[in-house]
């Protein structure tokens, strides 16, 4: 992806307006481009090294990161531990540098799909209880899950208590029996240790 625009373009996909409105925008003398004012809008900005003010306030013009990863078992999810490797140890120090952290959590001894940004927006809205974005995963079980597990899966389930939390009441969830005592399971929250429980 290239990280070069033009600067009108620039902040009309920011929410400055339209393209004609940024235009007259810029006619005013409002935008600066590296403290300098920019009155055209076919100038060329550099996303990750002009910087752009509108009236005098900073506009973000770095793109964000999003990587994903394949969290292997003995892993933290954090993005730094005096103790132990995290994900961002698996990453290229260049990424390292931009601020990444992982959106959500794994356990240590769970792999899977995690994502890296550094968006803080987007980790925000995928993370918030009020937001219910489902999570899923693949369990291995002792036993194959029976009708009467997915049926208390779908109602309020009862975590049993841990070292960290008395039994926990959990928003439905889907679980899907699969082949060698096996189970999708979908949840809408993310209680500690909440698959394992």
């Amino acid at each position: 992806m290239s990280l070069i625009r033009r600067l009108d373009q620039a902040l009309a996909v920011r929410g400055f307006g339209s393209r004609k409105e940024v235009s007259a925008l810029l006619k005013t003398g409002a935008v600066t481009v590296n403290g300098l004012p920019a009155r055209r809008g076919d100038v060329k900005i550099h996303l990750e090294r002009d910087s752009v003010a509108v009236r005098g306030h900073a506009v973000p013009l770095r793109t964000h990161v999003y990587l994903m990863l394949h969290k292997p078992a003995g892993v933290i999810s954090a993005a730094r531990d005096p103790k132990a490797a995290t994900v961002l140890d698996l990453v290229p120090e260049a990424w390292r540098q931009r601020g990444l952290f992982p959106v959500g959590r794994l356990d240590k001894d769970t792999t899977g799909l995690l994502l890296l940004t550094d968006d803080g927006a987007l980790a925000h809205a995928l993370l918030s209880p009020r937001r219910h974005v489902p999570k899923t995963y693949l369990a291995t079980l002792q036993a194959p899950a029976t009708p009467a597990d997915v049926a208390a899966f779908a109602g309020a389930l009862v975590l049993p208590p841990c070292e960290r939390h008395s039994g926990e009441i959990c928003l439905p969830a889907q679980l899907v029996p699969q082949e060698n005592n096996r189970a999708r399971v979908v949840l809408h929250e993310g209680k500690y240790h909440q698959i394992k429980r």
